[in-house]
């Protein structure tokens, strides 16, 4: 690529990753890494490094493809030019029947719980999977007739998603009132926890999720060879202090026993203990605006990867699905697609909630973790071309051990849901191999 087309310095790559990284998992992941590790503090911490430590790898090895390829596309585009067109249409395959809508759902889902809770409504999974719903369609219709709209919200909600994330951190530093009591002792002694805490790396891996797409800008960074590992390195290493701050400044303030005890409505009641009685409804209305930030920017990526994917033949009817609205700029036949596989996530997301069958995990969980098997494919890749093999190395460990803290998580049900993604994945390869 022509240096002009490079405008790009260090701090600006820096400052564009911390964007893509920071999401809304962490408002409603702390929560479970804390009850994962048995309420232990110091041990949730170790969690969260581990987290930072498998994207800051895996940045970095997949920002070695992307400077040897002049494709875009992020992953998709690795897989075509680095593995084979039948990966990469088992990959899209992945993505677009699996990943993008499980994670839209579940996280409307969150912003359907913040709904409840905000307005004091009924605070059961019906109403909350309904409220998510709506918001859903909301998204998808927001987006597919008005693109500029869809861009604006998501501007307003990044705002909006740092403000409680930095001010709790901040006040958490200067708080000194004693914690308030619970009811109970929820803490488990760190010796009764055993190997169970791996099971909160999914959650960890949810709140850094989005981190691949930052290799997409490799191209357009100044001097990418040497500013591109430090911006990979130094970015996700931002995120890591602001989650910690956000977290340590709730343990702070009401201590691990009330976060286990009132779960997701704890911030809430940081709300109310900070800035009384209406304090509650003022940072419930930031985080639900940074939460439909989210579902807003994945509703985005919802609309787009069919008419992307099959602009390259790589899904049945692709002639009909690539055809473009010219007043939208979209293809109406891939936002139904997309809609209707989402609608079908939520379904199953609501059945593994009513039924408990994840241990209080969710569905999206399990497609990030398999996510993570796919990365290794293209790790091992780099470990081939690369001269330089401890990268690549640690990026495998990185996904090898959230893989296994996956599976740590419910040794049932999570290997099923993995099965069941490697088949989305196989007919992917499969249809590609026919086609």
């Amino acid at each position: 690529m022509d240096s002009e087309n490079k405008h790009y310095g260090l701090g600006t790559a820096i400052s564009m990753i911390v964007g893509i990284l920071v999401g809304s998992g962490i408002f409603f992941k702390a929560d479970d890494i804390l009850g994962f590790t048995g309420g232990n503090v110091g041990l949730s911490v170790l969690v969260f490094g581990i987290g930072a430590f498998c994207v800051i790898f895996g940045n970095i090895t997949l920002s070695q493809l992307a400077a040897r390829t002049d494709r875009r596309g992020g992953v998709l585009a690795y897989f075509e030019e680095f593995i084979s067109d039948k990966a990469a249409a088992g990959f899209g395959w992945f993505q677009i029947f699996a990943y993008y809508p499980s994670i839209s759902v579940v996280v409307s889902w969150v912003a359907g719980i913040y709904t409840t809770m905000l307005f004091g409504l009924p605070n059961n999974l019906e109403l909350q999977t309904l409220i998510a719903l709506g918001y859903l369609i909301f998204f998808f219709a927001l987006n597919y007739f008005s693109l500029k709209m869809g861009g604006r919200f998501q501007n307003i909600s990044t705002i909006m998603k740092l403000i409680p994330l930095i001010g709790i951190g901040l006040v958490g530093v200067f708080w000194k009132a004693p914690v308030p009591v619970t009811s109970e002792t929820l803490i488990v002694p760190l010796d009764q926890v055993g190997w169970g805490w791996l099971a909160a790396l999914p959650a960890t891996a949810f709140s850094f999720d989005g981190w691949v797409v930052a290799t997409s800008i490799t191209h357009e960074v100044k001097d990418a060879k040497r500013n591109m590992p430090i911006a990979l390195t130094v970015g996700p290493l931002i995120v890591l202090g602001v989650y910690l701050a956000y977290f340590l400044g709730m343990v702070a303030i009401v201590g691990p026993e009330y976060i286990l005890q009132h779960r997701d409505n704890t911030i809430y009641e940081i709300g109310q203990i900070l800035f009384g009685e209406q304090g509650g409804t003022l940072i419930l209305s930031f985080i639900l605006i940074a939460v439909l930030g989210v579902v807003n920017g994945l509703v985005l990526g919802v609309l787009r990867m069919p008419q992307s994917m099959a602009t390259k033949g790589m899904l049945p009817k692709s002639d009909k699905i690539k055809v473009i609205n010219d007043k939208t700029q979209l293809s109406p036949s891939a936002a139904v697609l997309s809609i209707t596989i989402s609608v079908g996530w939520m379904v199953i997301h609501y059945l593994t909630q009513k039924l408990g069958v994840l241990s209080g995990g969710d569905v999206s969980e399990i497609a990030i973790v398999f996510s993570y098997i796919t990365y290794i494919w293209l790790y091992m890749k780099v470990f081939q071309l690369s001269k330089n093999k401890i990268i690549p190395l640690l990026g495998i460990l990185g996904s090898i051990i959230i893989v296994t803290g996956g599976v740590v998580s419910n040794p049932t049900f999570v290997p099923l849901f993995l099965i069941a993604c490697s088949i989305i994945f196989y007919s992917g390869y499969t249809y590609m191999k026919k086609a």
